[in-house]
């Protein structure tokens, strides 16, 4: 029997199903390999810190070890003082081998460099990293969101979700909303208008998603809702995934007023009625604004039927123009600091001559 050639569409299939087949096994392979560093790392810290506390060994016998791992295994990287110094710091900071397993080894030894360097607490690190696995955070992505408190600003808006939602519902709700928001990304004015605002977020709406958290999806701002023929707008309306259900966010330029909760009520209504799907799940409301006092927010949501959240938020605010003019470019910055280190080498210089040490002057000092 002479045998066929293959189509060109059944070939196709055939390379795009082994080349997916590759792809699979290179990723569980690249992830099978960062476990094991991640843990190769850990026992070798572990035991320049058994060592240490046993013999009294002091630091010198880091740069040592580091030496003669160097001409063992010379096409091995990482075996530097300092990354051994990391090493050893790693397992000082995680002495159970049991937590390491999960979820250390599925993060990078980048990333635990990052929990080890930026944050002190135990619990706090393991929150971050179970984080950055749940929601595929590249190292740079964690570094902000550590920067930014996420950690302290998790789940604290206060809400009424736990009366007006079912308890699995309520609870992934509460972890999903913050207080305050860091709209850092934003600089705007102190008396900034909440259209000013409103636009600020949409313009850097990459950044906005971010801040808001993994599932949100943008749908749009001004959405118009028609109610008994009047039109009204909803400032901003996003979508959650993991929810699945509509979240409306109101602005408010200024502190909050017990009749926001109201008017939300009324927003969540109708977009019930008319923009839900049956499949989906009550509309969540979000009430932004620029500070809040407890109390009155407690009040305000203590018999509202409808779930919502109030917190504030913060942003960069820009200079009065009075002030603008007055203050140096960064070109005049630059220069300035170009002539002070210009200045001390000089001064350098000339210190070296006499043979006496140099003496740094208030002017550097200050521009330091």
């Amino acid at each position: 029997m002479k045998a066929q050639l293959p189509t060109k569409q059944s070939y196709a299939a055939l390379l795009t199903s082994i080349k997916e087949r590759i792809q699979t096994a290179q990723v569980r392979a690249a992830v099978v390999v960062n476990q094991e560093l991640v843990l190769l790392y850990w026992g070798i810290g572990r035991e320049i810190l058994a060592r240490q506390e046993q013999e009294g060994w002091g630091k010198n016998v880091i740069p040592r070890l580091s030496k003669d791992l160097s001409t063992e295994f010379p096409e091995m990287k990482g075996l530097s003082p300092r990354n051994l110094g990391y090493m050893r710091a790693f397992a000082e900071a995680w002495p159970d081998e049991a937590i390491l397993q999960e979820p250390l080894a599925k993060l990078t030894w980048f990333h635990n460099l990052t929990l080890l360097e930026k944050i002190k607490t135990q619990q706090e690190r393991l929150w971050y990293a179970r984080a950055a696995i749940e929601h595929g955070w590249s190292r740079n992505v964690l570094v902000v969101q550590i920067e930014a408190g996420l950690y302290q600003r998790q789940g604290k808006a206060i809400t009424n979700f736990t009366k007006t939602l079912p308890a699995p519902q309520s609870d992934l709700a509460q972890q999903l909303l913050k207080d305050p928001y860091n709209f850092d990304f934003l600089t705007l004015s102190k008396d900034a208008s909440e259209r000013e605002l409103e636009t600020g977020l949409v313009a850097h709406i990459q950044k906005f998603l971010l801040e808001l958290g993994t599932g949100f999806a943008f749908v749009g701002r001004q959405v118009l809702l028609e109610v008994a023929g009047e039109d009204y707008r909803l400032d901003l309306l996003f979508y959650h995934l993991k929810l699945r259900c509509f979240v409306v966010i109101d602005l408010k330029a200024g502190p909050f007023k017990p009749e926001y909760a109201g008017k939300m009520n009324f927003y969540l209504a109708a977009v019930d009625d008319t923009i839900k799907h049956p499949s989906d799940n009550p509309a969540i409301g979000l009430i932004l604004c620029k500070s809040k006092k407890e109390l009155v927010v407690e009040y305000a949501l203590r018999h509202t039927a409808t779930p919502m959240g109030i917190a504030e938020f913060r942003h960069l605010e820009k200079l009065p123009a009075r002030f603008r003019g007055s203050l140096p470019s960064i070109e005049q910055l630059e220069a300035e600091l170009g002539a002070a280190e210009t200045s001390d080498s000089k001064d350098t210089s000339a210190a070296r001559r006499r043979g006496r040490p140099r003496t740094v002057t208030a002017r550097a000092q200050t521009e330091k």
